[in-house]
């Protein structure tokens, strides 16, 4: 599983591509790739978890949501994480 790191400002760009990026990540969920995904308290940023097997299919997955590029939003931080509960 992977956590992908955000950090948001209030450019409003953001928001407007909110609505198609919530959308994608529902159908994701509904495949179980996305395991959890959700703002900060504050909207300052916002955490996401996928299950995929290794980097280079989250990056494809990332590059397939313009979200990840829109003003206003920041991948911060990536990290391979390996649970023992779920």
């Amino acid at each position: 599983m992977w956590i992908v790191e955000l950090a948001f400002t209030e450019a409003p760009e953001r928001l407007a591509a909110r609505p198609a990026h919530r959308a994608l990540l529902t159908e994701l969920h509904g495949k179980g790739i996305v395991r959890m995904a959700g703002p900060l308290a504050g909207d300052s940023g916002a955490v996401l978890v996928f299950d995929v097997q290794d980097r280079p299919e989250l990056d494809r997955l990332l590059a397939a949501d313009a979200y990840f590029t829109t003003p206003g939003v920041e991948v911060t931080r990536v990290r391979e994480w390996a649970p023992f509960l779920t």
